[in-house]
């Protein structure tokens, strides 16, 4: 590499330093739709404008950028953490162990999407730059967060190319586990069904059936068909629900309207309507191929409605629309009977600490023993037929 061609990397205060066409290049290089809309600049835009992140949140934009020659080659979301908050890979008891020891745990480097356990890349590289850009960004953070005084830096729900990478330079390797459904080319819901057992295919007919008896109708409503009333309505739900897991609602009103401004096209409602008001509802987000199912909140309580909502109305109109997967969130053992399968997640870690980063790399080799077997024993038990099973 010639004195010319060296890269330039530099640490910026909000996403609005970068043009959204060149962060946009990299981000999705695939074009329109995104692979997943989380890593282009409007939403991240849309987090940092709302309020949802910055000061007084615990979330504060640190963007790491690679140029050469001028020439923006790789770039990644990345955040100075004051809590392990809204994350989604816990570390609480990293956290707890390095202070008991007389460490200071926080703040720590981060690179994520805030409040997003979707899996996506995170070193976000031009095509023909990967090699060089990942190297490139994953040593400029671990030098951030040295010359920072940070305890470690962590990329969470990264892929699995990236993984390798990550590896190479050093980083320690965690694996998680989420519940996916995989369009295995269903030519409508009844299809999917038919591949199940008897016994799960009644189970979630009966769901259904019970669910759609909550006295109201259900709407789903994408692009310009989302009205503000659903958006106000939808506020309610969300409120209800972050109240109830966090205590505080992670993201603002605000950032709901500028989601419905800049991206209401990657958005998908599903809406409950009873006796004239929204009673109940879900936000899935819409990716090249797959449904991200988010956020789902309701003011009344129904018998199974949350299922029906979350799950099969995510299933149907995957199936509808061609979509090949949903992936319906983090945690939630009860997805598998509902024909949501364990796959693996991963993330990367290093610690500045060499002793307590030896002490995470051995509980992370006996973690990842623990979440395969894990997997192993929860795809046994998926709710698809078997050889000799009925058809029905």
């Amino acid at each position: 590499m010639t004195e010319q061609d060296k890269l330039e990397i530099s640490v910026l205060g909000g996403i609005d330093a970068v043009a959204a066409g060149q962060w946009d290049v990299l981000a999705c290089p695939e074009g329109t739709p995104p692979d997943d809309p989380f890593t282009t600049h409007r939403f991240l835009k849309a987090l940092e404008d709302s309020g949802s992140v910055g000061p007084g949140t615990g979330w504060m934009a640190r963007h790491m950028v690679v140029r050469q020659s001028g020439r923006l080659i790789a770039a990644m979301p990345l955040y100075v953490k004051g809590h392990s908050q809204g994350e989604y890979v816990f570390d609480h008891a990293w956290a707890r162990a390095y202070e008991s020891a007389g460490g200071r745990y926080y703040p720590k480097l981060q690179s994520a999407v805030p409040f997003t356990p979707v899996t996506g890349r995170r070193f976000l590289c031009a095509p023909g730059f990967e090699e060089q850009g990942r190297s490139a960004l994953i040593q400029g953070a671990i030098a951030l967060a040295s010359e920072n005084g940070l305890s470690s830096f962590h990329v969470t729900f990264c892929t699995e190319q990236e993984v390798a990478a990550g590896k190479a330079q050093g980083l320690m390797h965690r694996i998680g586990e989420q519940f996916h459904w995989v369009n295995d080319g269903y030519r409508d819901f009844d299809d999917f069904l038919s591949r199940l057992s008897s016994r799960k295919r009644k189970a979630i007919r009966k769901e259904r059936q019970r669910a759609q008896q909550f006295g109201g109708t259900i709407h789903r409503f994408s692009g310009d068909d989302i009205r503000p009333e659903h958006w106000d309505a939808f506020w309610a739900f969300y409120q209800d629900t972050g109240a109830r897991k966090w205590g505080t609602p992670y993201l603002t009103r605000e950032f709901f309207d500028l989601l419905h401004e800049t991206m209401r096209n990657d958005v998908l409602l599903v809406m409950c309507r009873r006796d004239g008001r929204w009673v109940a509802g879900a936000m899935n987000m819409i990716g090249r191929d797959t449904l991200f199912g988010r956020y789902w909140g309701a003011v009344e309580h129904h018998p199974f409605l949350h299922f029906e909502v979350c799950y099969y109305q995510a299933i149907e109109h995957a199936i509808n629309t061609g979509l090949q997967k949903v992936e319906a969130g983090a945690q939630g053992e009860h997805k598998l009977a509902r024909g949501y399968m364990p796959v693996q997640t991963h993330s990367l870690h290093w610690i500045a600490d060499p002793g307590f980063a030896r002490a995470v790399a051995q509980f992370l080799k006996d973690e990842r023993v623990a979440v395969d077997e894990e997997i192993e024993i929860m795809t046994s038990y998926g709710p698809f037929r078997r050889g000799g099973e009925d058809h029905e």
